[in-house]
């Protein structure tokens, strides 16, 4: 399968990679059931979807809540895999969808996904801290970069955000830019202390 965020692309191959069928479904619920029903023809199967903790995470895990089997194909297997059946390498769904297939089919020691809510959960709260430290960072930068317009010299590097208010407090622009830049400063501290 080559996912994409509304779309999938299926093809279905045997295991001496005889193309058995195929086509593209919608990843809305219809189009999700549609593809789950058209593939309960071939009751043995294992799903090898492309980027299991990427782009194809919203499908992987659709099907592993309905009891399916499935299998992570690494993209650059897939590219490989892409290059050397159709000689170019050029993409479209379908020689993508194809890949995918012939990756599954060929390669053992494929990763089979699990429904592990555990590591579901912490994945996601492992996303929201790695977000949250990256937006912390970002506005630190950025409430730096004012204090320097602001302050001769700027402020000290690890500035915590009551620190800040305070050496804020001090200031007083007469300019419209630095009535601006003082506003947006004030801002980033009431974030960093939200954060």
């Amino acid at each position: 399968m080559d996912p994409h965020k509304r779309s999938a692309t299926i093809e279905v191959m045997a295991s001496d990679e005889t193309i058995l069928g195929g086509g593209r479904f919608g990843t809305d619920r219809a189009g999700f059931a549609a593809m789950v029903t058209y593939a309960k023809q071939w009751p043995d199967r294992v799903w090898a979807i492309e980027g299991c903790q990427g782009i194809g995470r919203h499908i992987a895990t659709r099907l592993l809540a309905d009891g399916e089997q499935v299998t992570d194909v690494p993209p650059k297997l897939s590219a490989r895999a892409r290059v050397f059946a159709t000689g170019q390498g050029r993409k479209t769904d379908a020689t993508d969808a194809h890949s995918v297939a012939l990756v599954g089919t060929r390669m053992a020691g494929l990763r089979p996904l699990v429904n592990d809510e555990q590591l579901a959960v912490l994945r996601i709260l492992v996303d929201r801290r790695r977000s949250l430290g990256e937006d912390h960072t970002r506005m630190v930068s950025q409430l730096h970069q004012l204090l320097l317009e602001l302050i001769p010299g700027g402020a000290k590097k690890s500035l915590s955000a009551a620190q800040a208010k305070a050496l804020l407090a001090t200031v007083r622009p007469r300019d419209v830019a630095g009535k601006a830049r003082r506003r947006v400063a004030a801002e980033l501290i009431a974030d960093l202390e939200r954060v």
